[in-house]
């Protein structure tokens, strides 16, 4: 008891949401201290893939930035993502030529918004759409929140940069929903939704209601099934789903993916005259998809779909889309990761520029940009370092927490940053103290200086490698009786066993390194942070993957620390 009601003086909640407590923390013996954190990418595709000047590289956001959507607004492009139980919510980026994105936040960020104390991993927030409406001059983030008993909801601003109102809970089921402003001024609201009688495993449809601006609410019986199934039901389609509404010149386009968010996940194409339709579809579907190549090709890519477009000032189209980078075991750590093409749209119907092609590391640069990436503030991709002394707050956005918001279990203290234990296990679906980085790389380091010295057994702290609570590694250092031992756990679908441990001297910090060469990881620890020695071997990165795992997220890299720890050495 004592532990939390320290730990709610360390962060103040404002209207705002979360502010940090004091700048400067005097340190606790049972907080663990960590410092000069690092995390090099080190992907062969990359390497034997240079760029050159008119070039860039895609995925443009590396790691688990899944579901994409995007809008613009004049010369300003906004796109927001999937966040599942990460907190905060909805990681959003801003661009003016689509190649440099620059991260502004998330949309969802205090506890008004976001409810996922309760929420497994791939529960939380699905599939965002975000939408500019010239009529109100009013942005527009619409989602479904699973879990917290919000249901689908929408927020709103005036300037994305600038923080988004409370959820508005919509009064419709499903998921996946999408809002349409038209050029008259009415707006729509397009979702996936179970039919009135499933003929088949998978069968979805897609739904359309009408939605009143003033009252921020669709109107009650306007809702009308628009797609049934897919695009030819005979054929048994699954999971049509993410739904958007376009307009061009005059026709109204419903894109949607369908095939599942797997390895048959495809992306979709109909046509109508009105918003409501009916709609037809295109006789060229899908227009984007990897599913149909060769499983061994070089430097593969796949999952590829569930896509958003827009234009651009000149005229031109873009689409951003999920897709995953496997390991040479074909296994997804990274998860679902954003890319983007050129869209054209000369003919009928859009059609994503090499979509069914083998996607390629390289795009060619639109004209007049400069590649920018991971310099002035915007977001590196291809390999790059990351570092991060762990010295001043706030911290960088990319690190987050999950179910709960990391400013309540952080501070910085004379020697780094200090985390303050909750007493819940990283292996438990509750919120933990835990600060995490996506893994952006399929092959990468990770090192942190450590400073900690348990005083009990039910203390640990370390690093984690987490796909989700049931499946992870913990690499951290707690006590069995007058000993401090380093020890390493792996957890496979809920049953945790000790790979190895040893005694270590904790007078002095050590430093905690995680490495991975695809589905090989190693865990490695030194006292000077120039020799390191292996504790447990090469270890396998099956458990961190989407395929073993399950779910809709890749692998998070931790820093954590507990005072309900169920990992002792044997």
């Amino acid at each position: 008891m004592k532990k939390h009601i320290r730990l709610l003086t360390l962060a103040a909640i404002s209207l705002a949401g979360f502010t940090y407590g004091n700048q400067l923390q005097a340190s606790s013996p049972d907080n663990a201290i960590f410092s000069h954190f690092t995390y090099t990418g080190q992907d062969k595709v990359y390497n034997d893939n240079k760029l050159s000047a008119n070039e860039f590289y895609s995925p443009i956001l590396q790691g688990c930035y899944p579901d994409p959507s995007i809008c613009r607004k004049g010369n300003d492009y906004y796109l927001a993502c999937s966040s599942f139980a990460v907190y905060p919510g909805v990681p959003i980026f801003h661009s003016t030529d689509l190649v440099n994105w620059k991260p502004i936040g998330h949309v969802l960020e205090r506890p008004s918004q976001l409810k996922l104390q309760n929420c497994k991993i791939s529960e939380g927030i699905y599939a965002p759409t975000i939408r500019y409406n010239p009529y109100n001059d009013t942005f527009y983030m619409i989602t479904t929140h699973i879990g917290g008993g919000l249901g689908n909801i929408i927020v709103k601003t005036s300037d994305p940069a600038k923080g988004w109102s409370d959820p508005i809970k919509l009064n419709f089921d499903g998921i996946d929903p999408s809002i349409f402003f038209d050029d008259d001024g009415k707006a729509y609201i397009v979702h996936n939704d179970a039919p009135e009688q499933a003929l088949y495993e998978g069968h979805r449809v897609i739904k359309i209601w009408e939605y009143d601006v003033q009252t921020d609410q669709i109107i009650a019986g306007t809702d009308k099934v628009i797609v049934n199934g897919g695009v030819d039901i005979t054929k048994k389609p699954i999971w049509i789903e993410a739904p958007h509404l376009y307009k061009k010149e005059g026709k109204y386009y419903l894109m949607c993916a369908e095939g599942g968010t797997g390895d048959n996940h495809s992306e979709v194409i109909f046509i109508s005259d009105s918003a409501t339709g009916s709609f037809v579809p295109s006789k060229q579907n899908p227009i984007l998809s990897q599913r149909h190549l060769p499983a061994n090709r070089p430097d593969k890519v796949d999952w590829a779909g569930h896509a958003d477009i827009t234009d651009t000032p000149s005229g031109k189209w873009y689409g951003v889309f999920l897709a995953v980078r496997p390991n040479e075991c074909n296994r997804v750590n990274t998860g679902r990761e954003t890319y983007i093409l050129p869209v054209d749209w000369l003919g009928e119907f859009p059609v994503f520029e090499g979509g069914m092609q083998a996607l390629q590391p390289k795009l060619k640069m639109p004209d007049g940009v400069i590649n920018q990436t991971g310099t002035n503030g915007f977001v590196p991709n291809g390999n790059f370092t990351f570092t991060d002394n762990l010295n001043s707050l706030p911290l960088d956005n990319r690190w987050v927490g999950i179910r709960d918001a990391r400013e309540k279990f952080i501070s910085i203290g004379e020697n780094g940053l200090q985390i303050t234990p909750y007493a819940t296990d990283i292996t438990e679906a509750r919120p933990t103290s835990t600060l995490f980085f996506r893994q952006q790389h399929n092959c990468f380091t990770a090192s942190v200086n450590l400073q900690y010295k348990p005083t009990a057994e039910n203390e640990l702290a370390g690093m984690v490698c987490y796909q989700k609570e049931s499946f992870n590694y913990v690499f951290g250092i707690t006590r069995k009786g007058n000993e401090c031992y380093l020890l390493l756990q792996r957890t496979n679908n809920g049953k945790s066993e000790i790979v190895a441990n040893t005694p270590v001297d904790m007078q002095q910090p050590l430093y905690l390194q995680i490495q991975a060469e695809g589905d090989k990881y190693t865990f490695n620890y030194s006292t000077d942070g120039h020799s390191f020695k292996n504790l447990g071997g090469i270890v396998s990165g099956d458990i961190l993957s989407t395929n073993v795992a399950g779910g809709f997220t890749g692998n998070m890299i931790g820093l954590y620390a507990t005072s309900a720890n169920m990992a002792h050495p044997q």
